[in-house]
């Protein structure tokens, strides 16, 4: 077995171990008992346990990351003159992420609960995390974002995306609560319906007033 496929056997075995274990319910013995290496193999490889923790995510999460940004440039693109409308960045956003749901691979079932785990995380080296992989991803659509809606401030800005990450990750990692709460109706597998959906819901929550903009009574704030 060579170098590389010793890496990718740990790699994959540690992603299906914080997949379903979590970050801290995973330890480095039981990464090296079912990947069938010893501890010094994941040291030579990665270093520590962080280290092959970040090692998994970017290997995920870049590819998506990278498409992202190819979507929002064309989108960009295509809109020399003027800000691209605000359904094209959240879809530019969303459509990689919410393309895993329709993948057969098992692994990319697992990063979908993965960055779920990530994202919805307080603690801070989940933060730190968060940062490290989608800090220039985060930057350029928030960029956008104000472009496109100039009657935002930054603060409202920052919800607004705040709660478009907790949208995407919890339709990422339970779709079965989709089923009982449409009675059946709604179909979880469907990734254009959710796409859609999802744009929909949060084109109309970016386009909104901000709060402090109107008095309770529909008049202007004084």
């Amino acid at each position: 077995m060579t170098d590389r496929d010793t890496r990718e056997r740990i790699l994959d075995t540690a992603e299906n171990l914080f997949a379903t274990n979590g970050f801290d319910g995973t330890s480095l013995r039981s990464i090296t008992g079912d990947a069938h290496v010893n501890l010094a193999a994941v040291h030579y490889h990665f270093g520590s346990k962080e280290a092959l923790i970040r090692a998994v995510i970017a290997r995920r999460v870049e590819p998506v990351n990278r498409e992202r940004l190819a979507l929002l440039d064309a989108c960009e693109g295509a809109s020399p003159d003027a800000s691209p409308p605000v359904e094209d960045i959240l879809r530019a956003f969303l459509r990689p992420s919410l393309r895993l749901l329709q993948s057969p691979d098992r692994g990319d079932a697992l990063i979908r609960h993965l960055l779920g785990r990530i994202i919805i995380s307080s603690d801070e080296r989940m933060e730190a995390l968060l940062i490290e992989n989608f800090g220039e991803v985060g930057r350029r659509f928030l960029s956008a974002l104000r472009d496109a809606l100039p009657h935002l401030g930054r603060p409202d800005l920052a919800w607004r995306f705040l709660f478009t990450l907790g949208a995407m990750a919890f339709t990422m990692t339970d779709r079965n609560k989709l089923k009982f709460i449409s009675g059946g109706t709604a179909d979880p597998a469907d990734v254009e319906a959710a796409l859609e959906e999802l744009v929909a819901f949060l084109a109309a929550g970016f386009r909104a007033d901000a709060p402090h903009s109107a008095s309770p009574h529909g008049g202007s704030a004084s």
